[in-house]
């Protein structure tokens, strides 16, 4: 499935020139025409795999033209559907969007929870979290919510403690206990799995430590837990436009059992249907 990126489109983005990776040819206008492709931002994995596989299998039956474009960072998604350069995307959880509306003033709202894929601590020098030596190095994703949410993790399995209060953007400055003196290094989510070598330990979002080669549910020292997690990752879209006739549809099939399967099938526990 990593081999469906097959062209390149240029998608106009705060007035510069962001090339997306398309995972299918295609215009790269979003309208809102219910006769037009749907136009839909993701990450490649797993959430460009999961769209293709709906495009490939059951959009056609369901009346649906979707046209998926793939970007490896976190913010041309929301700033393409804010600017209308897309219809929708999905590769975020809600902690994030929120924190990324508030920053920067876009309106964009969630549609419908699809998938979660669990944050967890790897390491190449370490096979459980007992094997870190002190002052050991540990990567973290370094925007707000992801960090918050690494640290939040560390923390239910007593790795750190953190001061009482600490939200979901909590930052190493929030941590009251560290008894392996642990030393911080933040970078952003995307280069974790690249910089692995040169740290202890790191902790990965799920998108990019499969996209990686690692193998969540097997490789990672620490794995989130799946039950009560808000982390679900979402479609999204910008508001007034969760009732667009072709984004009710994509949420929908997002939502069948066919892709139900196809996630548990695929990904075997390393991403986990929230529906």
């Amino acid at each position: 499935m990593r081999n469906v990126l097959k062209s390149t489109a240029v998608i106009a983005t705060a007035g510069l020139a962001l090339t997306l990776t398309a995972c299918s040819s295609g215009s790269s206008s979003a309208g809102s025409s219910p006769d037009q492709p749907l136009t839909v931002i993701a990450s490649p994995t797993p959430h460009a795999q999961i769209l293709d596989y709906v495009k490939q299998n059951l959009a056609d039956k369901a009346g649906l033209k979707l046209d998926v474009k793939v970007v490896t960072d976190y913010v041309t998604p929301n700033t393409a559907v804010q600017d209308g350069s897309a219809d929708a995307n999905f590769f975020q959880h809600v902690p994030y969007l929120e924190d990324f509306n508030k920053k920067h003033g876009t309106d964009i709202v969630s549609v419908e929870p699809v998938h979660l894929e669990p944050l967890g601590l790897y390491s190449k020098k370490a096979k459980s979290v007992a094997d870190l030596s002190n002052g050991a190095t540990v990567g973290l994703p370094n925007d707000a919510t992801n960090e918050g949410r690494a640290l939040k993790l560390l923390a239910a399995e007593n790795v750190i403690k953190l001061k009482d209060g600490a939200g979901t953007s909590a930052t190493p400055a929030d941590i009251a206990d560290n008894p392996k003196n642990l030393k911080w290094k933040e970078l952003d989510a995307a280069q974790l799995p690249r910089s692995l070598g040169d740290l202890d330990a790191a902790v990965i979002n799920g998108n990019y430590a499969i996209d990686s080669g690692l193998t969540p549910a097997k490789d990672a020292i620490l794995l989130e837990k799946a039950e009560g997690n808000p982390y679900a990752n979402i479609l999204a879209v910008k508001k007034g436009h969760e009732n667009d006739p072709r984004v009710v549809k994509l949420a929908q099939l997002l939502h069948s059992a066919e892709v139900k399967k196809y996630i548990d099938d695929t990904f075997k526990g390393s991403v986990v249907p929230a529906f």
